[in-house]
């Protein structure tokens, strides 16, 4: 009974959670301020981050650089030790969370393969490190125009590095949240959290640590690829569509729980459906999601539970239901565990299936009584390239979404929906705009507001022109 498994996870929070959590917290407080100056508090603050991980294999090389950032004297190589310790903290919770998931839905998961080997020095990460240093040294409210200006050079270097262009996406997103926070010194409330993973991931970046995958870590994959839903991840600077699926090996292994992603870098002014258009060069897998079609992929690189997605390497074929995939196979299919850097309770994302609930709307709060039990729906983050709305959730009998831990909690994110609306069953999908508006009155209102994708093409090949 999932409403009983779900219920279960909210009631049971892992032992140290919310300590761990609380010296996380701390660290991301001391980094608002910065590390040139460490005052009482901040000292404190490092000291317990060192005492967390004190008997692990970071604990001598934490001690070291809490040490020394306290003294005044914080190196990049500290600063990278206090990134890899907070990481750490986050990503045993990750790992205790996840294992309480797999245990209560009983859902297996392989190790994550080996990573590759030590990766030569690299000028691009070696400029990313120095700017996120001068960030952590005058800390967010010290951040002015002048170092803002300074993150171009890093932001160019990375994305000439097919190796780092991640590094580079992540720094020019953060860059430009800080410039949009200008002054940050007068804000009343920091995202201290967001930024701190923001900047703690770039840190671990841009190391010169392990490399790609290797050879081995790598599978190469053929089968038939059964989409069950599309969480659109969107920044003023990027769009990243990820696919959650379930993979029949055509050797005739297990089912296997897979992501796809493609993405593109966009400007602040293409939202809404326009995201589709910036993802055109991958036809096959956009024309699948919105038919809702079975995709037959031939040759995939699969590195864990992520697909590589090469369009040429696929071809859409018959229609496939969602939600009959998942009432079939998602009980029986083989999870891969997250990423190493990805280990982080906001990132947890498990495909779960909700049937034959209960909708109640309490305030803002939207939550389904499932088995008795009630689950709270994270409508706020629904997209708003697709036709999925709050009305269709609330209006829901059957629901495919992501298992998530937000806010200290378990929540439900809809990635698709079953409604009733005027007497009639009707489906909604975040996929089912990936070819075009099916919506009249959203397609007449895009209309009315014109193509920004297409004006944006055409006066930047003006520019080239010139």
């Amino acid at each position: 009974m999932l409403g009983t498994h779900l219920a279960q996870l909210r009631d049971s929070i892992p032992v140290g959670l919310t300590e761990a959590d609380a010296v996380v917290a701390g660290f991301d407080d001391a980094l608002v301020r910065g590390f040139a100056r460490v005052g009482e508090a901040d000292a404190a603050a490092l000291a317990a981050l060192a005492g967390a991980v004190a008997g692990t294999p970071l604990g001598d090389r934490v001690a070291e650089a809490v040490g020394t950032v306290a003294a005044g004297s914080a190196g990049q190589e500290h600063l990278a030790a206090l990134a890899g310790a907070r990481s750490a903290l986050l990503g045993a919770a990750h790992d205790a969370l996840l294992g309480q998931f797999d245990t209560a839905l009983g859902r297996d998961r392989t190790p994550w393969p080996p990573a590759g080997g030590p990766a030569g020095p690299s000028p691009a990460r070696a400029a990313a490190r120095a700017w996120l240093h001068e960030v952590a040294l005058g800390g967010w409210r010290g951040v002015d125009h002048e170092l803002l200006s300074a993150v171009g050079t890093p932001v160019e270097a990375a994305l000439a590095e097919p190796g780092s262009r991640r590094l580079a996406v992540l720094l020019d997103g953060l860059a430009a949240e800080l410039r949009a926070s200008l002054p940050v010194a007068t804000m009343p409330q920091v995202p201290a959290r967001r930024w701190a993973d923001l900047w703690s991931r770039g840190v671990l970046l841009a190391q010169d640590g392990p490399g790609p995958a290797t050879a081995e870590g790598v599978e190469r994959i053929s089968g038939r690829l059964l989409p069950l839903g599309v969480d659109v991840h969107e920044h003023d600077t990027a769009v990243q569509v990820q696919v959650h699926a379930i993979l029949e090996p055509s050797d005739g292994g297990r089912p296997r729980l897979v992501r796809a992603a493609v993405g593109a870098a966009k400007v602040e002014t293409i939202t809404g459906p326009a995201v589709w258009r910036l993802l055109q060069a991958h036809p096959v897998l956009l024309t699948a999601l919105a038919q809702r079609r079975v995709l037959t992929v031939t040759d995939l690189p699969l590195h864990g539970g992520d697909l590589h997605w090469v369009d040429g390497q696929a071809h859409a074929g018959e229609p496939a239901d969602p939600f009959a995939t998942a009432r079939v196979l998602l009980a029986t299919a083989t999870a891969t565990a997250t990423p190493p850097l990805d280990r982080h309770p906001a990132a947890i994302a498990e495909p779960v299936l909700l049937e034959g609930y209960l909708v109640r709307e309490d305030d803002a709060t939207l939550t389904v009584e499932l088995d008795g039990h009630p689950v709270t729906v994270a409508v706020d983050r629904l997209p708003s390239g697709g036709p999925l709305t709050p009305a269709l959730v609330a209006g829901s009998s059957s629901c495919l979404g992501l298992a998530r831990w937000d806010g200290g909690r378990w929540l439900v994110q809809p990635l698709a929906v079953r409604a009733t609306v005027k007497r009639r069953v009707v489906e909604a999908h975040n996929g089912d705009w990936a070819c075009g508006v099916t919506d009249p009155k959203v397609a007449k209102a895009e209309a009315r507001a014109g193509d920004a994708v297409a004006v944006l093409r055409e006066r930047a090949g003006r520019l080239l022109r010139r």
